[in-house]
């Protein structure tokens, strides 16, 4: 058996249908503004950090060392165990004294000087100076011409110098005499004592050494004796420091450049042969004089 519902439960639905509506109407439900102060901003998300083998390139140019000086890309690849505890920094310099840098600035100008002076001589002489050179000789060195016209040559210069009696160069060549490169002249001293001396006529032979041993030379007369000579050849600065002379007849005029050069002229006479040794005896007298001022560290 079926109940029906009571009335006062379906007088609202028969008043909805006689209206025309299937269903009540509902106003729309009103947006609620919002103040800027409740609006919230929405930030994005942290990412969570993944590395990332080139993310070093954002850190270049930033101070990673604190001011430390740390090559932060160095290798010890290649380096030895010596130069990585030393370290590859250039060691400091210490301090030189002012004094010490003025004698260093001298020496190494003195230096180019001879250097300069080696350069401007001629090649026969650079050749000679570069030879070996015997050290500690004393030996003093006289230089007489090459030519076979003076008086005095390679073939007379021993009986000269030594016997201190003259004989022609033809004199002796007639005797079979041979000519030598070099003499070695024994002066006899009072008291027996003997002192040696060399005799060249070739200066291209002696070394750079050699010249400070030179004491004497024969001047011939003209100006081209001395070419190829230190002191670029000058007559007046060659006779400055090494003692000159020149051998004369009497009767013969004297050589217009041996007259005007500070040269010691000595004089033999044909006629009065006697006085050769007292003549010749000139030739040490003045030498001795001059080496005694100039030269007391050579033997004489």
């Amino acid at each position: 058996m079926i109940r029906r519902p009571p009335r006062s439960t379906l007088f609202p639905y028969t008043t909805l249908f006689r209206s025309g509506s299937s269903r009540p109407q509902q106003e729309p439900p009103q947006m609620q503004q919002q103040t800027p102060r409740q609006q919230m901003v929405q930030r994005p998300a942290p990412q969570a950090a993944v590395y990332n083998r080139y993310d070093q390139e954002r850190f270049r140019g930033k101070e990673e060392t604190e001011g430390f000086k740390i090559d932060t890309l160095g290798t010890y690849h290649g380096m030895t165990l010596k130069s990585v505890t030393e370290g590859t920094q250039p060691k400091r310099v210490p301090m030189v004294p002012p004094t010490t840098i003025a004698a260093t600035t001298t020496q190494q100008q003195q230096q180019q000087h001879n250097q300069h002076q080696a350069s401007t001589q001629p090649p026969q002489m650079n050749v000679a100076m570069n030879r070996q050179v015997k050290r500690g000789s004393r030996t003093p060195i006289i230089i007489i011409p090459a030519v076979n016209s003076t008086l005095i040559t390679m073939y007379n210069a021993k009986d000269i110098l030594q016997d201190l009696r003259y004989m022609s160069t033809d004199e002796k060549k007639a005797q079979g005499c041979k000519r030598d490169n070099e003499i070695l002249v024994q002066r006899r001293k009072e008291g027996a004592a003997t002192v040696s001396y060399r005799v060249i006529d070739n200066p291209a032979k002696l070394l750079r050494e050699d010249w400070d041993r030179v004491v004497a030379v024969f001047v011939q007369g003209p100006a081209w004796q001395f070419k190829g000579w230190p002191w670029d050849g000058n007559p007046v600065d060659i006779f400055a420091r090494i003692k000159a002379f020149h051998l004369k007849w009497d009767e013969m005029p004297l050589d217009t450049n041996v007259a005007k050069w500070a040269v010691h002229v000595i004089q033999l006479s044909k006629t009065k042969r006697h006085l050769d040794r007292a003549n010749l005896l000139m030739f040490w007298e003045v030498l001795d004089k001059y080496m005694l001022k100039n030269k007391p560290h050579l033997r004489f």
